[in-house]
């Protein structure tokens, strides 16, 4: 099949969090498994010097009248020819400082809409012939950033714009939670119909709703893991889009998210002091390395015996985080030490900021995002703290699991599709990978810690659960197979 997928952000050329991992990982999969895929991007400065031989396609009109220019290059991956790519020669819209939603300040650009209405009006001039030699069978739009996708090709279809060819789309949620809400004055923008500014079409409480172009009109939802896909058809976890998504329910499903082995992997990952292996414990002299190496180079006691939790996060409240620092005294007091590395809400920022200068031996928090610093966290860590709220699917988790720092995470979404508790009949069986609990409360949190700790003085259980963590499989040709299967369910 043709598959267009459409994103606001790719490793490695731009990423804010997995939504980038994903839609770099994916489109390789679907070429292994034999797929004409192809990805079209906004062209964020991080997007045009990465894509490489970028050569003009076509220009096309923008509904608010302006004209802009689509290219195309390659995303070049080592080890493979690369992922065609369209990129939106659009400077006035994404040639800005900050990253790609928000100013230097923080505050979201003024004219969104129209920076990620274009997004997906792109993807649907595609699907309409805009590139004379390559025409999409499938569109395939990820979150809210290109949810108008599947809005621009039902309304195409209903006015007869695509002759007998029929393109269908896909569309999948990341995060429910950022739903791409807009004034109602915006809508003229957008280049829709009357018709589908309403309660069944991307009308939100008054608002404009990209997340609900992509729900109402997609032939084909999924979200990235199974038990979002469950949780999101609840009150407690729709973010007022349940009902909608009870409705859709037959055309919903959801396929976990898989690990890039190629990026994320123990034994060959340049950004290690030392790679290092399964099985058991004969290969893991590398991983005791890494955390002597990260102990020195971050502050903290160079302390082989201290459990080493680590956190790679936005910092949000959704994360969890309001339990990790209510925790902290007590993981200190049993000898833990805390690295973290993100960026995020100020509060939370200044809340760790603080805990580390009060305890820089045992805390060290980095602001920001660094991508080797990443690997080397969990390279180093002996735990991965994702107590998330919610969580669609969650990769730090897997990360840590490939890596043997045994994620410590809350029975949620996809971290409960993931992580098994370090049960006793779990441990017996050989399928614990790490420490789940369940309620959002800091007495729950606190116990699943004292069990890490549990384990971790005795090396053998340990090392036993680390060789299953590392050995658990998230492999993306599985995902892939899933795809393909609601690819050929979306109609041709």
């Amino acid at each position: 099949m043709r598959i267009l997928q459409v994103s606001a952000e790719l490793f490695p050329l731009l990423k804010t969090g997995g939504l980038a991992d994903i839609a770099g990982a994916l489109p390789l999969a679907l070429m292994a498994e034999g797929q004409d895929t192809r990805v079209l991007l906004p062209g964020f400065p991080a997007i045009t010097q990465g894509v490489r031989e970028l050569a003009p396609v076509a220009g096309f009109d923008a509904p608010w009248g302006e004209r802009f220019a689509l290219r195309l290059g390659r995303v070049a991956v080592d080890g493979t020819p690369g992922i065609p790519a369209y990129v939106i020669d659009a400077p006035a819209l994404y040639d800005r400082p900050g990253n790609p939603y928000e100013d230097n300040s923080r505050q979201p650009y003024g004219d969104n809409h129209r920076r990620f209405a274009l997004l997906g009006w792109a993807a649907a001039r595609l699907a309409q012939g805009l590139d004379p030699s390559w025409q999409p069978e499938v569109v395939h739009a990820h979150d809210w950033h290109a949810a108008l996708a599947p809005a621009y090709l039902h309304f195409a279809r209903e006015a007869s714009q695509m002759g007998a060819s029929r393109v269908g789309s896909v569309f999948t949620v990341h995060n429910l939670a950022y739903q791409g809400l807009f004034a109602p004055w915006n809508f003229a923008d957008l280049g829709l119909p009357g018709p589908a500014f309403q309660m069944n079409g991307i009308e939100y409480h008054g608002q404009v709703s990209f997340m609900k172009g992509g729900l109402c009109y997609a032939d084909r939802l999924t979200t990235v893991s199974p038990t979002y896909a469950l949780e999101i058809q609840t009150p407690e976890q729709g973010c007022g889009l349940d009902g909608l998504l009870r409705q859709r329910s037959g055309v919903l499903s959801g396929i976990l998210n898989a690990v890039d082995d190629q990026v994320w992997n123990p034994a060959t990952d340049p950004a290690l002091v030392q790679g290092y292996h399964t099985p058991e414990g004969r290969h893991m002299a590398g991983k005791a390395r890494c955390k002597s190496v990260l102990q020195h180079q971050l502050g903290l006691a160079e302390r082989p015996d201290a459990p080493l939790f680590i956190l790679v996060s936005r910092l949000t409240e959704q994360k969890g985080l309001r339990l990790v620092l209510d925790g902290l005294d007590s993981l200190l007091a049993q000898g833990g030490q805390l690295a973290l590395l993100g960026s995020g809400e100020g509060w939370l920022e200044d809340a760790f900021r603080q805990r580390a200068a009060a305890a820089p031996q045992s805390v060290s928090v980095t602001i920001g995002y660094n991508e080797a610093l990443a690997h080397q966290l969990f390279g180093a860590g002996d735990v991965t703290l994702v107590p998330s709220l919610f969580e669609p699917c969650g990769l730090t988790q897997m990360y840590g699991l490939k890596y043997g720092s045994l994620p410590l995470v809350r029975r949620v979404g996809g971290l409960a599709d993931t992580v098994v508790d370090s049960t006793l009949e779990d441990l017996a069986s050989g399928e614990a990978t790490g420490f789940v609990f369940d309620r959002f409360e800091v007495a729950d949190y606190e116990r699943a810690v004292r069990r890490a700790f549990a384990l971790y003085q005795r090396a053998p259980d340990w090392r036993r659960v680390r060789g299953n963590a590392m050995r658990r499989p998230a492999d993306w040709a599985t995902a892939a197979a899933q795809y393909i299967d609601v690819y050929r369910q979306a109609p041709g």
